[in-house]
């Protein structure tokens, strides 16, 4: 099962290695891994994706837990939260001139955008959940990628929404 899990330590040399040391220590790789400084600069947020067995990540989040520059771990996956990746993506338009209109036409569906053009490529960038990265590099394929790179997912939890109550009624 996959494992989104949100990790805020403090912004201290070397954290970050031992904080995935703890997965390589248990034979679980790192799908996925993003790391950047919080509002406040003391602190930073590392999201990880893993692929494994509840009871090993369980187990992962005890240990991280244990790290003294480990502020707070959070296993996203069982909550309601919002995950996001850009990617850019080259694509060769120089086989074809009709690829050229057809990338225009997938980047509009996607909302993605061209944020270089030269007489032979396209370079897109798109940000969106995994299935929609996924999509729109299965729907350029056709037309020639000639370069891939994706960034780290990152995640937030979503607020929980409270019910507004209504005054009860006061009986006289």
């Amino acid at each position: 099962m996959e494992h989104i899990i949100s990790i805020l330590v403090e912004n201290k040399f070397g954290v970050l290695a031992r904080v995935a040391g703890l997965f390589s220590a248990r034979g679980y790789n790192i799908e996925s891994l993003s790391v950047a400084p919080t509002l406040d600069p003391e602190t930073s947020m590392i999201t990880i994706v893993t692929i494994g067995d509840d009871k090993i990540v369980e187990q992962i989040i005890k240990q991280l837990n244990k790290v003294v520059e480990v502020l707070k771990v959070t296993d996203l996956t069982e909550t309601s939260h919002l995950d996001r990746e850009t990617a850019l993506i080259k694509i060769n338009t120089n086989a074809k001139p009709e690829h050229r209109d057809e990338a225009i036409r997938i980047c509009d569906i996607f909302r993605a955008k061209i944020v270089d053009s030269s007489p032979t490529t396209y370079t897109i960038e798109i940000t969106g959940d995994v299935e929609k990265v996924e999509a729109l590099i299965n729907l350029l394929k056709p037309l020639g990628i000639k370069e891939l790179i994706r960034t780290g997912r990152i995640a937030i939890s979503r607020e929980v929404a409270k019910v507004a109550s209504r005054p009860q009624a006061v009986k006289a």
